[in-house]
Formats: structure tokens, sequence, C-alpha cells
């Protein structure tokens, strides 16, 4: 597999990091420390989720004002808009814009189990569908991100039509792609290969993720679709309750992992923080990305 060619500059390199809103007391009180910390590496900018089904659009909005107003680091929420209207995505966006922000991760989203048996009630199908929204509405007032499957969505039919669902949200108006967290580099390279073939020119950041728990790993790789190849599986399973040394070790997969994704080409990197600083500022540290110095 020959690694995708980047022209651009080590400057223009984008970090950012995902952040999810607090689901308990003790997580609210936590978070500020939380971004305070990843804030001093200086990101390009936090992202935020909520969860399916829009079940905690307060809490994303309640997130990206506090990490503005406490770092000024920009912050993009997720919108996602299966189940949704155009009049209550049109009120998100309107408060987003209000609020300073200039960025959205747009994705199609999950419905809430209770509604899986019921189809998709809403106005959007697609994630593409939300981005010509966004367009028509707000024109170049928002940075688009949207979201990229290396190894295919999980709900996807093959990986064809896969790949031509991430074309139709690019031509639709997104300004970039963030992918879910993958560990084999040649699916990132080869992706950018069917890219290059396609006419896709928008940059595509790998998502990357710290290895803080095996079965945490596992169970969010078996409901995402992300692929944990074998020989890490074993590897996780041998550690037993071995937590700092499974931890090592997932620092030394995921830290060689940017490594060869940089070195061949990938316009940055999307940690995902699991709201822990501490293990993204390892990776960090491990991977020599630049710390601004104290004051």
């Amino acid at each position: 597999m020959t690694p995708h060619t980047s022209h651009l500059t080590p400057q223009a390199l984008s970090f950012s990091f995902e952040l999810f809103p607090p689901r308990t007391p003790q997580g609210k009180e936590k978070l500020p420390a939380i971004i305070g910390k990843l804030a001093a590496v200086q990101p390009n900018y936090f992202s935020v989720t909520y969860g399916a089904g829009g079940s905690a659009q307060d809490g994303t909005y309640d997130t990206v004002v506090k990490v503005v107003e406490q770092t000024g680091v920009a912050a993009a929420p997720h919108l996602s808009c299966v189940g949704s209207t155009r009049a209550h995505i049109a009120e998100l966006l309107d408060r987003y814009r209000a609020a300073g922000v200039k960025r959205i991760v747009a994705l199609r989203g999950d419905l809430p189990a209770t509604a899986m048996d019921a189809g998709a009630p809403g106005e959007f199908r697609y994630a593409n569908e939300l981005v010509s929204f966004i367009r028509e509405q707000h024109g170049e007032h928002f940075r688009i991100e949207v979201a990229a499957y290396p190894e295919m969505h999980p709900q996807a039919p093959d990986p064809r039509g896969d790949f031509d669902n991430f074309v139709r949200k690019v031509n639709a108006g997104a300004h970039a792609a963030i992918t879910q967290y993958f560990f084999a580099p040649d699916a990132y390279f080869d992706f950018m290969e069917r890219c290059a073939k396609a006419g896709v020119e928008v940059p595509v950041i790998p998502g990357i993720m710290p290895i803080l728990n095996g079965a945490q790993l596992l169970r969010f790789s078996d409901a995402c679709g992300a692929e944990v190849p074998r020989w890490i599986r074993l590897r996780l399973a041998e550690f037993g309750d071995d937590k700092a040394s499974l931890q090592d070790f997932g620092l030394e997969v995921v830290a060689r992992l940017a490594e060869t994704l940089l070195a061949g080409g990938a316009p940055g990197l999307h940690f995902y923080t699991l709201n822990q600083a501490e293990p993204t500022l390892r990776l960090w540290r491990a991977l020599r990305l630049p710390e601004p110095l104290s004051p």
C-alpha cells in the first residue's frame, strides 16, 4: 500500500481533541481541569459529542461554551440529524452561531433504542442532507467536518456504497473529514487513494484513541466497526489486571500508528480523549508534538 502524499507543511497540520458532555456530577466537576490541561498544548479545536437522537444537546452546548469561555480555543459541536426536523436543526444552528461557534461536526447519528423499530422519523435521513442544509441556511459561516470510515461504517451494505456516501457528504459542502479510530494504517492510506481517484481533495484527519482498558476498547470497537487486530487482542488479554503495563503497551501501539500516519502524509490527528487528559497528553509527548513554553 502506497502512503498518501501530502503537500501540507508541518505548520498546517491540524490537531484536535474530542470531549463528551459529562454524564455525572463528578464528571462535570472534573471537566474544567481536563479542558485546561488539554488546552495548554494549544490544539486547533475541541469537538464535543452528543448522544443518540440528540439526547444530550444541552450538555453539548454547555460543554462547547465552557471550552470557549475557559480557554479561548475553538469548539465544534457534533450535530446529528436523523430523527430531527429542519426547524429543530435550524434552531440549533442559530443558537450555536449566536454563541460564536464557527465549526460544526455534521453527522447522521443514531436513533435512540426506543425508536429503532419505528423507522427513522424526521426530515433528514443522511449526513449529506444535513451538510446541504447548513450551507443553505448559513453559507460559509460554519466550517463543516464530516465522518469518514476507512474500515467501512458498521451499518453500510458494502465498501463502495459507504465510500459513495462519503463523497456525497463532501460534495454537499464539507470542508474536511474526521475518521473513526482504527489500528491498521493501510486502511487509511487505501481510503486516501480512493479519495484521490474520486477527486476528493478535502483533508481527512485520522482519529486515534489511547488504549486505557482492554474490555472497554473491545466493546467500543465492536459497536463502531473498528477492527482490533488479533495480535493486539491477545496482548491485551495477556496483561490481565496489570493496568499500567497495558497502558504502556497501548501507548506504544497508538504512537507507532500515529507516527506512520503523519509520515505517510496525514494532515493531522484527531484524539478521542475519553474525557481524560493524561493519556492523551502522554501520547502527545510520545509523538513530540509542540508544547508551548510556559509564560
